[in-house]
């Protein structure tokens, strides 16, 4: 897995002006311009590593000539106290890029740990494990990266890949229910690209066979109790793709595996995941 080296330079540069508009007044009023260092950068906690392609484009868009060497790669697990990289260069330079680069491989990594964990609960069934649109604003990119890191997949990147009507979009077609709701997706399908994926939200079982008769390509169950999954999926039988969906939790992926559903969407993945506990500390010569 790699990222596309513009796209993360786009990024990365957005985040260095603001770190620093004018420079670092700290590091140049007390370090000497010709100082130069080494430092590593340090697990503090366990986890699954994301982000050194993002952390080393950092450094270099500080200074081409700073060196930063991983020794774990993405996607590999790592345990409190191991060395990930070391970087070498000139003080006032990895101390401007120091931040920046670890606020990335924190989060990313944070990231790619905890959907570790939930890739772990889904073992020994079908299900996989996927990440929602509930993304920090303009570090989609990154982020979805780091799901994929942790065993994950991703869902649709944009409202322009794919079909998804959800319980709002159906309200308007349908007319706030006086309108037919299968003859209002099948008019949608027939307007569609065959190449376009179809997916439909329910929020309830009597809607499964009104969308199924739509011929959509996934149904996703919002916020359906776990017996409820279980029935919908023997209903559906194949017929689609089936996604559980809405406040799904750690504790209830292994049951919710379990009922035979395709993809578990995680909202929390993205949205609400804590950084990593990693650290950049300067060597002693």
């Amino acid at each position: 897995m790699t990222l596309a080296a513009d796209a993360i330079d786009r990024i990365v540069r957005i985040a260095l002006d603001e770190d620093a508009p004018w420079g670092d007044v700290t590091s140049e009023l007390l370090i000497p311009e010709d100082a130069q260092v080494t430092a590593i950068l340090a697990a503090r906690e366990d986890g699954v590593l994301a982000g050194a392609q993002v952390f080393a484009a950092t450094m270099r868009l500080v200074d081409p000539a700073t060196l930063v060497t991983f020794s774990v790669r993405d996607a590999e697990p790592f345990t409190s106290g191991q060395v990930l990289a070391t970087v070498s260069g000139f003080a006032r330079n990895v101390l401007r890029g120091e931040r920046v680069a670890l606020n990335f491989v924190q989060r990313m990594s944070g990231i790619a740990t905890l959907t570790a964990k939930y890739v772990a609960e889904t073992v020994g069934t079908k299900a996989h494990i996927v990440d929602t649109r509930k993304t920090t604003p303009g570090l989609r990119l990154l982020e979805r990266y780091a799901v994929r890191c942790g065993g994950g997949f991703n869902h649709r990147y944009s409202l322009s890949d794919a079909v998804l009507a959800k319980d709002n979009h159906l309200a308007i077609v349908t007319d706030g229910g006086k309108k037919d709701l299968t003859a209002a997706l099948i008019e949608a399908r027939n307007r569609l690209p065959h190449t376009t994926h179809f997916e439909v939200e329910v929020d309830r079982p009597d809607q499964i066979e009104p969308v199924l008769a739509a011929g959509v390509d996934t149904i996703m169950l919002d916020n359906f109790t776990t017996e409820q999954m279980r029935d919908a999926v023997k209903q559906i039988n194949g017929r689609a793709l089936v996604e559980a969906s809405g406040g799904v939790q750690l504790p209830r992926i292994h049951e919710i595996a379990e009922t035979g559903v395709d993809i578990i969407s995680v909202g929390a993945l993205t949205h609400s995941v804590r950084a990593l506990d990693l650290g950049l500390d300067i060597e002693n010569n």
